[in-house]
């Protein structure tokens, strides 16, 4: 039984059913009929990710169990894999985990064994698959599907644990797949092409851009120009296809990547893909859950005229 940490892992399938699970969550709310722990380990800040993990748990029904790093072991030398077997051993059902090395699952595997489901909620540069999940709903909630459609990514592609995720997947079902990065935020480990901001407005179906990460740069990034030379202005904006639409995970660095009219703009679906970050992740702890057996459909129940949050 396999956790959820890559979209390589996924079959198109599998990412197919969850997003259409996610949309009947959307639809119609369910809740889970059996006392199951949550536990959320984030090691990096996070504003997004984790509130969406916790109101999705809590739509859910579940009981959540918050780690504060400042205020646990791990402060006294205590590994990511004790720490997991730690939550394991007094009850939690699975394992959200975020963390600034880019292998740490594997690291963990070296360790040891763990017997819960562990989700990945961002592992270095490497992979963000759960950000890549509600980037892909928000796709198909305007397009249907996306194969044959044109996507751009473009930013800080090198940094970059959502160009990874939503680079493969895209592939894998269909898409075709661009990046567009100043120089030095390239990574040539990649196959995909390179293509300037200002081809990128004329061709993409989808733009989806990135911030620049300074917290992972070994030296510090100038920005004071990087907007008009690479980033989405309102000049290159109104060269977009009228159905092209503009996505970014965030935090949003406003008027560095994007310029700050944009962010809310007609074509914009930045806070969109926020909202659907927490249908898709009830529907991946539900996917998860099902798989290693925890819960099955006897234990999903509809939740209608209920609004909890």
């Amino acid at each position: 039984m396999k956790h959820f940490i890559s979209m390589q892992q996924l079959s198109g399938e599998t990412i197919n059913h969850i997003l259409k699970e996610a949309e009947s969550i959307r639809k119609s709310p369910i809740t889970i009929n059996k006392q199951l722990f949550a536990a959320n380990l984030f090691f990096e800040p996070s504003t997004r990710t984790k509130m969406s993990f916790e109101v999705a748990q809590r739509k859910l029904g579940l009981e959540v169990l918050d780690l504060h790093k400042e205020g646990s072991s791990l402060i006294k030398g205590e590994s990511l894999y004790d720490t997991a077997k730690t939550f394991e051993a007094i009850g939690a059902n699975f394992l959200i985990v975020r963390h600034p090395s880019d292998y740490w699952m594997d690291e963990m595997e070296e360790e040891g064994h763990l017997n819960i489901p562990v989700i990945n909620a961002g592992s270095g540069k490497e992979e963000h698959p759960t950000q890549c999940m509600l980037d892909l709903l928000t796709m198909y909630q305007e397009f249907g599907n996306v194969e044959g459609k044109k996507v751009v990514i473009a930013g800080d592609i090198k940094h970059s644990r959502v160009a990874k995720s939503n680079a493969h997947a895209l592939e894998k079902l269909g898409a075709d797949v661009y990046f567009s990065a100043a120089p030095g935020f390239e990574d040539h480990s990649l196959h995909y092409p390179y293509i300037t901001m200002d081809e990128a407005v004329e061709i993409a179906d989808v733009l989806m851009l990135l911030r620049i990460q300074h917290e992972r740069h070994i030296y510090k990034t100038e920005t004071c120009d990087y907007l008009s030379l690479y980033g989405l202005t309102m000049e290159r904006a109104a060269k977009m296809k009228k159905h092209a639409i503009i996505l970014h995970p965030a935090p949003i660095n406003r008027g560095v990547e994007i310029d700050t009219r944009l962010v809310e703009s007609k074509q914009s679906r930045i806070f969109k893909q926020m909202e659907n970050g927490v249908y898709v992740r009830m529907a991946i702890l539900i996917h998860v859950l099902k798989e290693w057996g925890i819960i099955d459909e006897n234990k999903i129940n509809e939740r209608k005229m209920l609004n909890i949050i």
